[in-house]
């Protein structure tokens, strides 16, 4: 007999199908049929994964060169700032939250597609972590044994690095190639999407709500501050493109706010001696400070989801060296984690990518011009020959 949990199960799901019809229904048992492979760092669930997440990251030269014994240079960086960000992350509550967001951004994605394009469902989102669990590898070999008639490697940085979507994307094809592709499934690639139009309106439309919290005498005066993860100046001269990426985004943002006040981007996350991409956005809330600003609007532009670089780094050191520095107000625009808009233009960029017959976007295919990473050739070539949509 069935038990009273049964019954409302088999009530939710009778639901479903009057609501979708059975050709469009499914429910998280189904075999998928396609996969949405969502590709991103990750982050330490607890406080006793950040070593190894912070071991990950540094000894991977997709992400960090060091001028020699990457290993080493990795394992000795690593142990010396555990401790450190371990406390960061108890401040943020003990661990990170991009997996639970990037998982609500999956399923709120696929029961779009299902609904949207049923001719592509079952859709099953896997969330693709370049550092920490659920790991790419994991990944990929769960769709594998689901069966998945076609993969769909989503990156989920709007702004295309090297480092990051790169770093992901070099992974993917390591792992292929020594496992092989899964017999008859074809694979395709969204690498950037930096200037989609729903991905500048929900920035706008947070920031508008952001502006409109503002007392009114201050709020047309008040800075926009575009705040993105900073690049060694080394990959930016080799010809990485996520500064220029991260600079369209903020340019289509601030068109459909009608360049309403004004701004700037600024970097974030500086790391080591070496020089990086600036002016930095510490630095920058200091130097307006003594402009005399009183205002600012902090926007984590290049960020999805809010991580410890947003809930740590922006709203508790830029906010306390901003009130130092005689900023009187300071608001930091959320990212767009479920934002409705933010969901539109995932499920937009899938159905675009499906209904295209182009599988890999040329200029991933193309390498920076002083690139001396080996990986990237490998990847391009392989993802040249067996991409497919």
């Amino acid at each position: 007999m069935f038990s009273k949990q049964g019954f409302l199960f088999l009530g939710k799901e009778c639901k479903k199908v009057l609501k979708y019809g059975f050709n469009n229904y499914s429910t998280s048992t189904s075999k998928p049929k396609t996969a949405i492979v969502m590709l991103n760092m990750g982050g330490p669930q607890r406080t006793d994964q950040v070593h190894d997440y912070l071991l990950r990251i540094m000894t991977d030269r997709d992400m960090i060169q060091f001028p020699f014994a990457q290993n080493l240079m990795g394992k000795w960086i690593a142990k010396r700032r555990t401790s450190v960000v371990q406390q960061r992350y108890e401040e943020i509550g003990g661990g990170s939250p991009i997996l639970k967001w990037t998982t609500l951004q999956g399923d709120l994605l696929c029961k779009r597609l299902d609904q949207e394009h049923p001719e592509t469902a079952p859709h099953k989102a896997y969330p693709a972590f370049r550092y920490a669990s659920p790991f790419t590898e994991d990944a990929l070999e769960e769709l594998r044994r689901d069966g998945v008639e076609r993969t769909i490697l989503f990156s989920q940085y709007p702004q295309y690095s090297c480092a990051t979507s790169g770093s992901s994307f070099n992974v993917v094809s390591r792992h292929l190639q020594k496992m092989g592709i899964p017999k008859g499934m074809k694979l395709s690639i969204i690498d950037r999407w930096s200037v989609h139009p729903l991905l500048a309106k929900c920035f706008a439309d947070l920031i508008q709500k952001e502006l409109h919290k503002l007392p009114q005498d201050i709020r047309k005066e008040a800075v926009i501050l575009f705040s993105a993860h900073s690049l060694p100046l080394k990959a930016v001269n080799r010809g990485d493109p996520y500064p220029s990426e991260v600079g369209c985004t903020v340019q289509l943002v601030m068109s459909d706010l009608k360049y309403c006040n004004p701004y700037q981007l600024v970097w974030q996350s500086k790391v080591g001696p070496l020089p990086w991409l600036g002016p930095f956005t510490d630095e920058s809330v200091k130097c307006y400070a003594k402009q005399g600003k009183k205002a600012l609007i902090v926007v984590p532009i290049a960020f999805v989801n809010e991580h410890i670089e947003t809930l740590h780094e922006l709203d508790i050191e830029l906010v306390e060296d901003a009130k130092k520095a005689g900023i009187e107000i300071i608001r930091r625009v959320p990212t767009p984690n479920d934002h409705p808009l933010f969901i539109d233009a995932l499920v937009d960029l899938v159905k675009r990518h499906l209904k295209s017959n182009q599988a890999v976007n040329p200029k991933l295919l193309n390498r920076c011009p002083h690139c001396e990473n080996p990986s990237c050739s490998t990847t391009k070539k392989w993802f040249a020959e067996n991409c497919s949509i």
